[in-house]
């Protein structure tokens, strides 16, 4: 984006670098805990509830360019077993690492106009004053750890394919092999008993 709309610095996931200064190689520390934002997932298919705690553990370190932000984020995860259909509650902890560049001086925390076919560009991450915001990192940092195809178990046997059922609560669970109704009469002619003459081997 070309401009970046302004911060609130009472936003859970911003967080103010004042205290780290700009002199390079100052670094500091900073954990929160904080509600997760809403969408953060897979849809439909796994993800951290909306207002779950996301435990974040945050390194700021000053750099010429600005502050890098190195840390790791941990929050508990709901979705569905693709297997068996049913409910699946874990955890997810994902590590990530983001540069958050000083903005032009001359443009009060906005960033400059650039030609709009440079790659990389939309991709940059920019204070505004002392303050950036962490919410679409911590987002990509979360969604790329999740599993695509989240299962309740490793070994989850799912369901029966014939009836819906969930294996798992019946180990011994079974199905009696459907003949064939055009192999139905030869089958009950090798199934009838010796010596009523309708044994093919008797004949």
């Amino acid at each position: 984006m070309a401009l970046n709309a302004p911060l609130d610095h009472r936003a859970p996931l911003v967080f103010d670098t004042r205290e780290l200064g700009r002199r390079p190689g100052a670094l500091t520390r900073v954990s929160r805990t904080v509600k997760a934002p809403e969408g953060l997932g897979i849809a439909e298919v796994v993800g951290v509830p909306a207002g779950a705690p996301l435990e974040v553990a945050l390194r700021l370190e000053s750099v010429m360019e600005g502050v890098l932000v190195t840390g790791t984020v941990r929050a508990p995860v709901e979705g569905e077993c693709v297997r068996c259909l049913e409910p699946l509650a874990d955890e997810v902890a994902a590590d990530f690492q983001e540069m958050f560049s000083y903005p032009d001086s001359d443009d009060r925390g906005r960033r400059q106009a650039e030609p709009a076919d440079e790659e990389g560009d939309e991709e940059s991450l920019f204070l505004q004053g002392d303050l950036f915001d962490l919410e679409p990192v911590l987002r990509d940092a979360v969604v790329l750890s999740l599993p695509s195809q989240p299962v309740c178990r490793e070994d989850c046997p799912g369901l029966c394919p014939d009836c819906g059922a969930p294996l798992a609560q019946d180990p011994d669970h079974h199905h009696d092999q459907a003949v064939d109704i055009r192999w139905a009469a030869l089958q009950e002619m090798y199934q009838a008993p010796r010596g009523s003459g309708d044994d093919p081997q008797e004949k």
